[in-house]
């Protein structure tokens, strides 16, 4: 049986007169794309040209919300309750499905990003907050996160659910992503990335950073945008995942949601 996963990019994360990515050359590499919404990045004519772009190359949309921290990239923890965590999530999905109906394109999932999307798989106030949002907005709309709290939640409330992959992060033993702040949380050989990509997608596995192999189930892998070389990265994923005979496809469709 072919196995079918999801190409995701982080894209949309510039700001103003600053880029961090180059999101037309990461469009015509995956097949799915986390959107910043201007919290943690992104503006106004970002989300435009952003969402734009999506629509030309075809890529599945979805919304990627943050904390509300420009100068740490959404990467900080901020302290919030269930409600400030909920309205903030649904501004930044109204914002991005404001251009997604003016391109008139589909919002197809959300994914918290950075520390939010974290805090989302160990914490419940945090997995709530966002779970509270998506229920208001539109119940079609998948749930994107790393298997956990969030995804338990959204599953026991009926929603789509896509288990992220990261293979250009370590894990702990525990599955939980190892802390951007420790020098090793980053997976900075390109040929290791490409072959944990393959991994994740074909065994459903990851070798943690003690050595040890951990079940981690996987319906997208991530590629971010603001990795040094990232296109290059990003072709040399695809490539080695379809050599795998692994079928590259939006996790909206039937094949790709749990």
């Amino acid at each position: 049986m072919t196995k079918t996963i999801d190409l995701i990019a982080d894209l949309g994360e510039g700001f103003g007169k600053y880029t961090v990515a180059d999101d037309d050359a990461l469009l015509s590499i995956v097949s799915s794309a986390n959107v910043a919404c201007g919290f943690h990045a992104g503006d106004p004519r970002v989300l435009d040209r952003t969402v734009r772009a999506c629509a030309e190359h075809g890529v599945s949309l979805g919304a990627h919300p943050g904390f509300p921290d420009l100068p740490g990239f959404g990467r900080r923890t901020i302290e919030l309750s269930r409600h400030e965590v909920m309205t903030d999530t649904l501004y930044q999905i109204g914002a991005l499905a404001a251009f997604a109906r003016r391109h008139d394109v589909p919002v197809r999932h959300v994914s918290p990003h950075g520390k939010l999307g974290n805090l989302c798989v160990t914490h419940e106030t945090y997995a709530r907050g966002v779970l509270d949002a998506v229920l208001a907005f539109d119940q079609e709309l998948v749930v994107v996160c790393q298997e956990g709290v969030l995804t338990a939640m959204a599953r026991e409330h009926g929603l789509p659910v896509a288990v992220i992959g990261f293979a250009d992060r370590n894990y702990n033993d525990d599955g939980t992503l190892v802390d951007r702040r420790h020098p090793d949380a980053l997976v900075r050989n390109a040929d290791l990335v490409v072959e944990r990509a393959v991994q994740l997608a074909t065994k459903g596995t990851v070798t943690t950073v003690s050595g040890t192999e951990i079940p981690v189930p996987c319906d997208t892998v991530l590629v971010h945008g603001d990795t040094a070389g990232s296109v290059t990265l990003a072709r040399r994923v695809r490539a080695a995942l379809e050599a795998a005979g692994v079928t590259i496809a939006p996790f909206h469709a039937p094949a790709g949601v749990r």
